[in-house]
């Protein structure tokens, strides 16, 4: 399923953007569905369930490219009941080749549409809001310390493992540097976590990999 570009095409035979994007996500709901081996019954009864009643003919009309709008919680619900993303089924990365991302645009690769809806194109203006940056910077941080607190955790029980004095030491040296790379991004996620909330945000969650209980869904804050 490849959606080609408008530049080989008749004039006359342009879809209009926005029923461009319907028949992507029409397409690309029935291509899903098909996969997952549901009927079209089956899929509004999940919708059902889901909370948000799509009818049988409301789908199949989408389908067909009969139905005349396709609200964005419909895609939501959708997503939902098929098991996938809504930027998924927007832009099916893999499935079609190429997009319209704005009407009056020349059609471009589906992966870059993607990343310019989803604000992870460096290069777009849009991508430049500060609250999205901080959250990104946030979310690597975050990583980062997670990564550095669980080789800090793996040095130390090599380190009281060692069957050696030589394999002690260098256990314990590795574990002083992963313990001073968590203790770094610890303080860039308390000045992130300050700006964020200087620009009037709220903070995400800080999700822990240490010494984690079934009841432990975070740090707290004064653990960073």
């Amino acid at each position: 399923m490849t959606q080609h570009g408008f530049d080989d095409e008749d004039e006359d035979d342009v879809p209009e953007w926005v029923d461009q994007v319907m028949a992507t996500v029409a397409k690309e709901v029935r291509r899903r569905r098909k996969e997952l081996g549901m009927s079209a019954q089956e899929l509004a009864d999940a919708c059902e369930e889901i909370g948000h009643r799509i009818p049988r003919n409301v789908i199949a009309n989408m389908e067909s490219g009969r139905r005349a709008s396709l609200p964005l919680v419909d895609v939501m619900v959708l997503a939902e009941a098929l098991h996938t993303n809504p930027i998924c089924l927007i832009y099916p990365v893999g499935y079609v080749e190429r997009v319209q991302k704005l009407p009056l645009r020349d059609s471009e690769q589906t992966w870059g549409a993607m990343r310019w809806f989803t604000g992870a194109e460096p290069g777009e203006p849009l991508a430049l809001d500060r609250m999205l940056r901080l959250f990104h910077r946030h979310e690597s941080e975050q990583q980062a310390l997670n990564a550095a607190e669980s080789s800090e955790q793996h040095e130390a029980w090599k380190a009281k493992s060692a069957s050696n004095p030589t394999q002690r030491e260098e256990a314990l040296s590795a574990q002083a540097f992963y313990a001073e790379r968590a203790a770094l991004a610890k303080q860039r996620l308390r000045s992130l976590r300050a700006s964020i909330r200087e620009e009037g945000g709220t903070p995400p969650h800080l999700m822990r990999t240490r010494f984690m209980s079934p009841f432990d869904d975070g740090y707290e804050e004064e653990d960073i």
